[in-house]
């Protein structure tokens, strides 16, 4: 018995050496893959800075290098972050202010956020204002009238769809078209195109209408079960998910409390999306989830964020290559690097963006779900990374489509369906569409080879071994093809998928993909490793 207990001590001991050996390996080579990467991208952005469009006069290193500005969202971001502190500085100040001195609850802080909102709504589109407030009335009607009909979610989604390709088509409307009289007011139009904004208005309209619709049917949510497997419930705090998923009362899916939902100020740009549910139960009752703190804390990370993309932009010219279209004057090797430093730049400048409303919401006593949980470096299959990738957008998605769709039963087919709506949501455009699409493609073997996973049993060692192989295989190929939707949805287009594959199949091209796979699948299994710790902590 003893003995036993000996070999099966040595075995162990055994493991964890080879393990370590391998993170040891695993760690070198990553070390010596972003060494290359860095230096490369350093040499690329000095040989060709001057073919390149985008670039300003930077601040950082004597003397100051140009500045990588290329990207429209980031720069008109970056321009205005002193404004939009100081606004939002005196919105916080004057809210906190009127909570605590007139003890206001959801419907004193629906107003007050509803007239705060509105100033700030009038600076961004000007007269423009009147159209959202119109489609807004308009939808509120909708849901009230025909909340209890069998036909309602339809009649919803036809209602919004509907103007969210007007919108586009006819790029905000001209006052003109109704009337001359009413052309001077095209004078006023703001600083800020309002339909881009009403993109997001249109999810949070969609939201409202299935949370006043669901709160007339009674809520499924087991909040008992729920509590005993949350450790933020567990603690006596209240998660966003019991937020998002309780019924508010119906007397509290008011006028005001819905339009201050839909220009809630902090969140009306860019997000995060929150649910109605989640919104009105924390302007009747402030989060009480993260710690003053706690939010301080997050702050003070996302200066560090800012601090990390000031010094990105100024060494690395990563969007100014896909904006000047100069990529295609590189080698296979040099579009890999490019092509990848354009994930990670998108990344950071979208966790920049995300955090920065968040941050303001949070003070405010709103929580809203943090849309970049993971580093874009930490996901290595398409579900994964599509649920730490604009995140609130996914839960979203899943609470107000995916499930209605009928979630898992029919997956294959409600994936078309929801990407082709993430698409036209973004945009008009045939490159986001093939973008969707051949996400959808990449996705269907993923399915299918985790359906096939979860029938397998790895038996002893050598099968363990043989199934961690293969997952940190199929992760290498899953982020080379996310790579490469990712250029054709935002960086090349759907006419250079044939240039592309013929680089990539020349003589170099193949090295360089076999280079890349390699580099993925060492990433993968430094995944495994982190995912590893992470459970043994817990």
């Amino acid at each position: 018995m003893n003995m036993n207990n000996n070999n099966n001590n040595s075995k162990s001991r055994l493991k964890q050496k080879q393990k370590k050996m391998e993170l040891l390996l695993l760690i070198l080579y990553a070390i010596g893959f972003y060494t290359f990467c860095i230096r490369r991208s350093l040499h690329l952005s000095r040989d060709h800075f001057s073919k390149l469009h985008g670039l300003r006069g930077g601040w950082l290193f004597p003397p100051p290098r140009l500045n990588d500005v290329s990207d429209a969202q980031w720069r008109n971001f970056r321009a205005n972050l002193p404004i939009l502190t100081v606004v939002f500085g005196v919105f916080t100040m004057l809210a906190n202010i009127c909570r605590k001195s007139f003890h206001f609850r959801a419907r004193g802080m629906s107003i007050l956020w509803l007239f705060l909102s509105l100033i700030y709504l009038s600076y961004l589109h000007g007269a423009c204002i009147v159209f959202i407030l119109l489609i807004a009335s308009v939808n509120f009607l909708l849901v009230k009238i025909f909340a209890h009909a069998k036909y309602f979610t339809l009649l919803l989604w036809i209602f919004n769809l509907a103007f969210l390709f007007c919108n586009r088509v006819y790029q905000g409307y001209s006052f003109s078209i109704f009337g001359q009289h009413w052309a001077y007011l095209d004078k006023f139009r703001g600083t800020f195109r309002w339909h881009i904004c009403f993109n997001f208005v249109v999810l949070r309209m969609i939201s409202f209408g299935y949370d006043y619709h669901w709160a007339h049917r009674g809520s499924c949510f087991d909040q008992e079960k729920h509590i005993q497997r949350c450790h933020v419930c567990k603690s006596g705090k209240i998660c966003y998910q019991i937020l998002q998923e309780r019924n508010v009362r119906i007397n509290d899916f008011t006028f005001t409390t819905y339009l201050s939902y839909l220009v809630y100020a902090p969140l009306y740009i860019a997000g995060p999306i929150i649910s109605f549910n989640a919104f009105a139960s924390q302007l009747d009752v402030p989060q009480n989830h993260f710690s003053i703190i706690e939010v301080t804390l997050y702050g003070l990370r996302w200066v560090f964020g800012l601090s990390l993309m000031e010094l990105m932009t100024h060494l690395f010219y990563f969007n100014a290559f896909a904006a000047s279209g100069s990529w295609k004057m590189l080698s296979p090797m040099d579009i890999f690097i490019i092509g990848y430093g354009v994930i990670n730049f998108m990344w950071l400048k979208f966790f920049l963006i995300w955090r920065y409303f968040r941050f303001w919401s949070l003070i405010n006593g709103i929580e809203a779900p943090e849309n970049m949980p993971k580093c874009v470096n930490n996901c290595h299959d398409l579900e994964s990374f599509w649920k730490s990738w604009h995140a609130s957008f996914n839960k979203w998605i899943v609470r107000y489509m995916y499930i209605p769709l009928g979630g898992s039963q029919r997956k294959l087919l409600n994936i078309w369906v929801i990407f082709t709506f993430v698409a036209v949501w973004h945009d008009l455009e045939w490159k986001l569409l093939s973008w969707a699409w051949l996400t959808c493609l990449f996705f269907v073997p993923e399915m299918l080879v985790k359906s096939a996973a979860k029938a397998f049993q790895a038996e002893g060692a050598l099968g363990a071994f043989v199934f961690r192989e293969l997952s940190a295989a199929a992760g290498a190929m899953t982020i080379t093809c996310l790579m490469v939707a990712n250029l054709v949805g935002y960086v090349i287009g759907p006419s250079g998928i044939n240039w592309l594959i013929s680089r990539f199949l020349s003589k170099e091209g193949l090295f360089v993909l076999g280079f890349m796979l390699m580099s993925f699948y060492v990433g993968t299994k430094l995944m495994f490793h982190i995912s590893d710790a992470k459970q043994r902590m817990q």
